[in-house]
Formats: C-alpha cells, structure tokens, sequence
C-alpha cells in the first residue's frame, strides 16, 4: 500500500502507531499475497492522495470497494474509464441529471469529483475479488473513523453525504455546527426509489458551499 503524505499524514499519523494499524498492515499485506485483492495496491489511498485534508469540502462516504475485476481503484462509487457503470452509479448519475440537468456521462471515472474537494471514502478500503464486504471488521473502520474525526474538527464547513444505513451509522461522529449533513437511501437498485431519487444532494451541496462562500463543485463528469 503506498502511505499517506501530506496533511492526511499529520491527521492520521497516530494511528499508524496503534496495535490495530498494525495487525490491519500486516492482515493486508498477507491478503494481497494469497488472495486477489481490490483496488490494486497503489489505490488503496488514492481518495486521500486525490483529496487533501485542507481541500475537502464535501464527503461522499462508501462501503467497501467494488470487487469485480478491474471496477475499483480507491474512490467509493467511482470506476475506471472503460468499465461499464455499476447499478448505484447509473442512479447517482439519473439524480445528478434530474437535480442539476447534467448530461450523463459514458464512463464512471469520478476523479474529476475528488480533484475539487469531493473526499470519495469508503469506510473499508480493501476487498476479496467477488466477495462484498468481505474486508469488513479488520481494522479499516477504526482507520477511516479517524478520518472521519479528522474531517468533524476541521474549522470550516464541509458538506457530509450520508447514502443508506451503513453511512448513516457515522452520523454520531458529526457534531460539528458548522457542517452540513445530507442523508438519504442508498443509491444501489435495491433502496433508490425509496427517497434517494428526488434527494437533490448535488444541489443542496451546492447551495451550502455557496451561502458559506465555498466555490460549488462543478458536478459534471465530462
């Protein structure tokens, strides 16, 4: 896995001192030598690498990574160029177009997201190929709660976006006044009709960022 750097590093680098981390580093390290691992390596942080700490002004926060062959590469709901659209993002995509009239794109690359301040987390951030959750419960969530508390204690407004129940659950973590939390179903064919569709994330987002003074994110994916 290549580390943290940069402000992410400062926030994070107890935990890298905790007996957790470090029953989690070795337990990941054994899982990508004897099993096929998503994303590669190298990708494991990218949401981080993407996204500085003094950059984020709005979280998306995810699961665990996709675990079919070449989807994952270290942002939640986000694929490579050239991999068909996962379920949940087709309907992210149909509420973007229905909230702010943007035109869907024909890939599900959503860097462009993270490069304006978009932190694009998920609260796991390994997987065993085929195997949903799969990671879950050896540490990765103690991790990401830590980036989580980083992110609640950051003096200025950042826009939280809570899909389904698992998100949700970090919601005790947020009591900083200054944020805006946004919670709905999550987007998967499974709980979209139940009141993520009609949500309008993207431009309650927008507003907030904009009333605090904060650029809007221009949510486009080209």
């Amino acid at each position: 896995m290549s580390g943290l750097s940069g402000d992410w590093y400062e926030a994070l680098k107890d935990e890298f001192k905790k007996p957790y981390y470090k029953k989690l580093f070795d337990r990941v390290n054994e899982e990508y030598r004897t099993h096929k691992i998503f994303p590669p390596a190298n990708d494991v942080f990218n949401a981080f690498h993407l996204t500085p700490l003094k950059d984020v002004k709005v979280v998306i926060l995810g699961q665990d990574p996709y675990h079919n062959d070449g989807q994952a590469h270290g942002l939640c709901f986000s694929v490579k160029k050239g991999v068909d659209v996962p379920p949940s993002l087709v309907n992210i995509y149909q509420e973007l177009r229905d909230d702010l009239g943007c035109t869907i794109p024909n890939h599900g690359c959503l860097t462009k997201w993270a490069e304006q301040g978009v932190l694009m987390l998920n609260t796991v951030l390994t997987v065993r190929a085929h195997q949903a959750n799969s990671l879950r419960g050896i540490g990765w969530e103690e991790f990401t709660d830590a980036a989580i508390l980083a992110l609640n204690s950051q003096d200025k407004p950042i826009v939280f976006i809570l899909w389904g129940s698992p998100a949700q659950r970090k919601k005790a973590m947020l009591n900083n006044p200054r944020h805006l939390i946004l919670q709905a179903p999550h987007p998967s064919p499974l709980s979209a009709y139940r009141g993520f569709f009609g949500s309008k994330p993207f431009s309650q987002t927008n507003e907030f960022l904009k009333q605090n003074g904060i650029e809007p994110v221009d949510w486009q994916i080209d």
